[in-house]
């Protein structure tokens, strides 16, 4: 495992320009206190001798889902600007980095410190106007000079770093699916790949939703998987060109069926699984048309309810 607690005398150097007054010493004492806290409880939950079976049974890999659901669970409740939510939430995301770290220090892999200085050292070395005597007052210059030391830190000129293949290769990579479709896409359609017209797209979509059908006849589930992508991929291309976010989309068609299927178990009698398919359409007509006139007596679009 990395040793990390030791700083280097280049770090201690930078370290001392670092306004140690920007944080109250009894504020710093407090956090500390209470991330040695939860440190511990995590460090508690994962002993061999009176942990807890479940946190036991995870590996870095089982985590990875919980981490994608935090972090939507966060920007959710950022977005709903409820400031006790955002603490909780954020509270949970910090849980999934301590887990992954936690664990990591069990496989002599890496452990909390080597997050801690990892990250302390980026942010020194990318930000060399505030750390050193770089130079860059708008924020266009911070931009270029982080996205030059990047560069520099994977051994490539800034050239090859922004090369258009570089580029979708990490949105592909690390942007959620419908996010990065989109990027990907625009960024190809503004190096040139782009349909003449809307009706190209369209042309493609149901191209593409032909070879899906055909797909599925043929019961081949990775040759599905493929038509299938081609599908979702396509059809971003229309949002794309009608400027729609696919993402922004999908969300509130999640909440509204979320809503819709609330107010059913609200207008039942009894357990949704208890009616028939005919019951259950009737049901969801009813709230459908409840939530339309709620929303046309608020003075908004019915049409998206």
């Amino acid at each position: 495992m990395t040793d990390q607690s030791s700083p280097s005398a280049d770090q201690v150097a930078v370290d001392k320009t670092i306004s140690s007054s920007l944080v109250n010493p009894e504020t710093m004492a407090t956090l500390l206190a209470a991330m040695e806290r939860l440190i511990e409880v995590v460090a508690q939950l994962r002993a061999p001798e009176g942990g807890c079976p479940w946190d036991l049974a995870q590996t870095p890999e089982s985590l990875t889902p919980y981490i994608i659901e935090e972090a939507y669970e966060t920007v959710d409740a950022i977005k709903n600007g409820n400031s006790a939510a955002v603490a909780e939430e954020l509270g949970d995301l910090l849980l999934q980095v301590i887990l992954q770290g936690q664990i990591a220090r069990e496989t002599r892999e890496f452990d909390l410190t080597a997050i801690a200085n990892g990250i302390a050292d980026k942010l020194i070395r990318r930000h060399p106007h505030i750390f050193s005597d770089g130079e860059a007052t708008t924020t266009d210059e911070v931009r270029q000079k982080w996205e030059e030391i990047k560069a520099q830190e994977k051994g490539e000129t800034l050239e090859e770093s922004q090369r258009l293949s570089r580029k979708l290769e990490r949105y592909g990579r690390s942007l959620p699916p419908l996010t990065g479709a989109l990027k990907i896409s625009t960024k190809a359609a503004a190096a040139g790949f782009e349909w003449e017209s809307l009706e190209g797209v369209w042309e493609k979509f149901h191209e593409e939703v032909g070879e899906l059908q055909e797909a599925i006849a043929q019961s081949d589930r990775e040759h599905q998987e493929s038509e299938l992508g081609d599908v979702l991929f396509s059809l971003i291309q229309i949002a794309r060109w009608q400027k729609l976010d696919p993402a922004q989309a999908l969300t509130k068609t999640n909440h509204k069926f979320v809503k819709r299927l609330r107010l059913m178990e609200a207008l039942s009698d009894r357990p949704l699984e208890d009616h028939t398919l005919a019951e259950l359409d009737d049901l969801w007509n009813r709230a459908k048309a409840r939530l339309r006139a709620e929303v046309a007596s608020a003075g908004k679009n019915a049409d998206a309810y």
